[in-house]
């Protein structure tokens, strides 16, 4: 069921949120072999073997989507959004530095070194005016990329953006992760787990370190992009009012809530979602 915007304020009118079954588990952890139209591409990128799950292009002009995943996890739990995309724009899902199938470096790096290197990546690809979709920590990223290279962002999207304020630190992030977790769909647990032996704990901690120390709204209101503020309902990793205060930063920003979705709404809710970016990137109505 396709969503609209009930009210001025962008909540979304009740509907079912999006399945995750083992169908689904199965697609998100079939990389690098081909599955559901995905392929995987590996290019050098500043030094670094970097894996790419892309969809086809369906033609018709539309502009790339680019999905940026989140802290410890990678291109796997976005798959589901990658999919219900792929029939109208072309779809990029790289795995950033150190996470899914790219290569390891030696350091983790912070927001800005990953948001460096998805510019770069975005170069060896031809790429730019793209729809640029960040999830969590990803978020972070797409946002400094935006507000560093607006030549190359034509739309942003920014889905559970991390981390607000109020919670600014390692002990505030992972406990209102425990706390999200209650409300996550369980056949997700492969794919994290997966997802962090790929990458090893100690990097995903020092990730962690890195991001409680970057400021998001210094980028956000050097957006020049038009942009969407997504979150779920039930999100308790990034609460309602951050997401609202979020998108007033944003010169061109607005915000809708997905019903029934917690945190991870790529995952869980990937029709509702891929639904929102199709509407932002819609042509305007001419008068």
């Amino acid at each position: 069921m396709t969503l609209r915007p009930a009210d001025p304020g962008g909540a979304l009118r009740p509907s079912p949120p999006g399945r995750f079954g083992p169908a689904e588990l199965r697609l998100a952890l079939a990389a690098p072999r081909p599955a559901a139209g995905l392929t995987s591409e590996f290019r050098l990128v500043d030094g670094l073997r970097t894996h790419t799950r892309r969809s086809a292009d369906p033609g018709g002009g539309a502009p790339a989507v680019v999905l940026v995943h989140g802290l410890a996890v990678s291109h796997r739990y976005l798959t589901p959004l990658a999919v219900a995309l792929s029939p109208t724009h072309p779809v990029y899902v790289p795995d950033l530095p150190g996470f899914g199938l790219t290569e390891r470096p030696d350091t983790p790096y912070d927001v800005p070194r990953h948001a460096a290197h998805l510019a770069a990546w975005l170069d060896a690809y031809h790429l730019d005016r793209v729809c640029l979709v960040g999830h969590s920590l990803g978020a972070a990223v797409a946002a400094a990329l935006a507000a560093r290279r607006p030549d190359l962002v034509r739309a942003l999207v920014l889905a559970g953006p991390t981390s607000d304020p109020a919670a600014r630190s390692r002990r505030r992030q992972l406990g209102r992760l425990l706390v999200d977790s209650l409300s996550e769909a369980k056949l997700q647990v492969p794919i994290l787990l997966r997802d962090l032996w790929d990458a090893r704990p100690r990097r995903v901690f020092a990730t962690l370190s890195h991001s409680v120390r970057n400021a998001i709204e210094a980028d956000l209101v050097r957006v020049t992009a038009p942009a969407l503020v997504l979150g779920g309902a039930r999100d308790a990793l990034v609460p309602a009012g951050w997401r609202e205060q979020a998108a007033r930063l944003l010169p061109d920003g607005r915000s809708i809530t997905v019903p029934a979705a917690a945190h991870n709404i790529a995952t869980t809710a990937p029709a509702q979602v891929a639904d929102a970016i199709r509407t932002l990137l819609a042509p305007a109505p001419r008068t």
